[in-house]
């Protein structure tokens, strides 16, 4: 089964760490990242910029509109995702706690399943 790890992490949190900081946490996703693709286990993963580079689309009344970031409203944002393959439940759990970034902020395990499949969820 696929499990998506999503990095939830503090708007603006980036900010506050020296350049040496962020280049070290940085490496130390990467490494997680190439550990997991040498056991075969990671489908994707990336970082995502910060909301000030954000754009929210909505769509009212047949409008379409589009708000640029940074939100005020946010506390936090997605700050990446690693993509997990051939893993249960546990295993992603698991991996979720070995994540460099369980560290800084909140690592969230949601496997991957259709958005409608008959029940309501």
């Amino acid at each position: 089964m696929s499990y998506m790890l999503l990095i939830h992490e503090p708007v603006g949190q980036r900010a506050t760490r020296t350049e040496a900081e962020g280049r070290a946490a940085y490496a130390a996703m990467v490494a997680f990242g190439q550990g997991l693709s040498a056991q075969g286990k990671l489908k994707a993963v990336e970082s995502l910029a910060g909301l000030d580079a954000a754009v929210r689309v909505s769509h009212a009344d047949g409008q379409s509109k589009t708000l640029d970031g940074p939100f005020a409203e946010a506390k936090e944002m997605i700050g990446g995702f690693f993509l997990l393959q051939n893993v249960d439940r546990e295993e992603a759990i698991a991996i979720a706690q070995r994540c460099p970034a369980a560290q800084w902020c909140t690592v969230e395990v949601r496997p991957l399943a259709p958005c409608f499949d008959g029940h309501l969820a």
